[in-house]
């Protein structure tokens, strides 16, 4: 893995994994809803998250699901990689305190468009809360070296 560019198509390959974890807290939760401006009470509100089918205070999905882009701009492919789109599936919530496990699997390289499909998750315990795929632009070592000469 290049430091500045992360991992170059060149070397990705199916099957490839990595991933990271965060304990969800409330100020985590305070500080997404100011910068999303998402303020729905479930969120924030203890009291009116008990009169929802939740029973309690939920996180925003988007926050569990930002530990994805996480991994893909720290991880695999990193530093370099250019999110092009992304599938989530919320299958359960993930309340304050809860740790979130995010991998993502190579599940496919697409070498002649520096292109690379993956599996993404998002775990508490083993409980799957989001499931989806990723496709990204990553760069390549032959190009940059192509560019230098």
């Amino acid at each position: 893995m290049n430091p500045q560019n992360g991992y170059d198509i060149e070397d990705i390959t199916v099957g490839m994994n990595a991933e990271t974890a965060k304990t969800i807290t409330d100020t985590d939760i305070v500080l997404f809803s100011a910068v999303s401006t998402d303020v729905n009470a479930v969120h924030l509100d203890e009291e009116y998250g008990r009169t929802t089918p939740f029973g309690g205070r939920i996180a925003h999905g988007m926050l569990s699901a930002s530990l994805i882009s996480a991994v893909l701009g720290n991880r695999l492919p990193g530093p370099g990689v250019i999110y092009m789109s992304q599938s989530l599936r919320f299958k359960a919530p993930v309340r304050p305190g809860d740790t979130v496990h995010a991998k993502v699997t190579v599940k496919e390289v697409i070498a002649e468009k520096c292109r690379v499909v993956l599996d993404t998750v998002c775990t508490v315990g083993d409980k799957v809360v989001i499931d989806g795929e990723a496709m990204v632009m990553v760069t390549s070592r032959r190009k940059r070296e192509a560019a230098a000469t």
